[in-house]
């Protein structure tokens, strides 16, 4: 519609009711298209957009009524405003026509002043509509993104927690395993480069781990400089969340060891994981974060800043999930700030993989 011209479609089999209604809207300012019958009618609007249809209802092969309801159940054309034009003036004919969903009804011959009046009720009806539409479209565009945005920032899982109302969520969790996954020298390495060159290699060595959460159905809780945190088991438990975090970071290693930096600088990373419960919630009203709590967070970090380069720690609880799965190198006890002596080993990968290449 340019400006206040409207597309209508005048439907009658008559040529010279046609012409007339055509003439006359014409001069009102509206952008007029005849059809002869019903069938041409619906073929016209299943391939332009119109705004409002005259319809008269006697009409051979397909009349009126028909066409309407045709029209109406057509999902994409069911909101075009329809005025039925007919010679017969009786009530059931009326009722009829409003029961399948036309907005109006003019006996033949027709007075001007009213049909003028009557079209331009069911323009503006149609103008509200679109409005209307255009609105909620854009209202459920934005809703998408914001939902997309929460999803960036919480599980799925919580983030329908938090939509349907709840305002404190905390949970306990008996058993996840977590991981910290950390870069080697990284002060250092980033004297060298560039704040761009620094996020970009940042970017791609995140993204290539967000990758690898899930595809293994793992949960990234959050970065913290070059540390990446994530851990299996929460918010929907499962029964292979060690097996799940240890497939990830044996990935994680095999992803870095074939990165460079600019200047063709290799990269080397530390990993650590511990086994155990955890407390989970979310922190925060305006800038919402994930987060978990608990001795076996604590640990996890350490056995990550306590590693080796290029190597992943895991702890007792965690060995022993996976010792019948895995091959593991004893590194022995270490001093851990809290907790005391510990014994530590380290994942050198699957006992299949490592059988299949001796």
């Amino acid at each position: 519609m340019k400006g206040d011209e409207s597309s209508v479609l005048v439907v009658d089999d008559n040529e010279v009711n046609r012409d007339l209604l055509a003439r006359r809207l014409q001069r009102q300012g509206h952008a007029v298209t005849v059809a002869e019958d019903g069938v041409q009618a619906l073929e016209l609007m299943r391939s332009a957009p119109f705004d409002l249809v005259l319809l008269d209802i006697m009409m051979p092969q397909m009349n009126g009524y028909q066409v309407l309801e045709n029209l109406k159940a057509d999902e994409r054309l069911r909101y075009i405003p329809v005025i039925m034009i007919s010679a017969v003036d009786d009530i059931d004919s009326i009722v009829r026509c409003i029961e399948l969903g036309a907005e109006d009804y003019l006996s033949k011959p027709f007075n001007p002043v009213l049909l003028k009046a009557r079209i331009s009720a069911c323009l503006e009806k149609k103008r509200l509509r679109d409005q209307e539409q255009a609105y909620l479209q854009e209202l459920a565009e934005e809703q998408g993104k914001s939902e997309r945005l929460l999803l960036n920032i919480l599980p799925q899982a919580i983030a329908e927690r938090l939509k349907q109302g709840e305002i404190t969520i905390a949970d306990s969790f008996s058993d996840v395993t977590v991981m910290f996954a950390d870069l080697v020298g990284f002060t250092k390495l980033s004297s060298h480069l560039s704040p761009a060159e620094l996020v970009e290699l940042l970017n791609q060595i995140f993204s290539k781990f967000d990758e690898l959460a899930d595809r293994y159905g793992l949960e990234k809780i959050k970065t913290i400089g070059d540390a990446y945190m994530v851990v299996g088991g929460l918010p929907t438990p499962s029964d292979n969340h060690a097996e799940a975090i240890a497939s990830m970071a044996i990935d994680i290693q095999a992803a870095i060891s074939k990165m460079r930096t600019k200047g063709d600088r290799p990269l080397s990373i530390r990993i650590g994981i511990n086994t155990g419960p955890v407390e989970a919630g979310v922190i925060g009203t305006k800038k919402f974060t994930y987060d978990l709590w608990g001795d076996t967070v604590n640990i996890a970090s350490r056995m990550e800043s306590q590693g080796v380069p290029g190597g992943i720690q895991v702890t007792v609880a965690t060995y022993e999930r996976l010792r019948d799965k895995y091959i593991f190198e004893a590194r022995g006890v270490l001093q851990v700030k809290g907790k005391g002596d510990m014994m530590t080993y380290l994942l050198l990968g699957p006992k299949e993989q490592i059988t299949n290449n001796k």
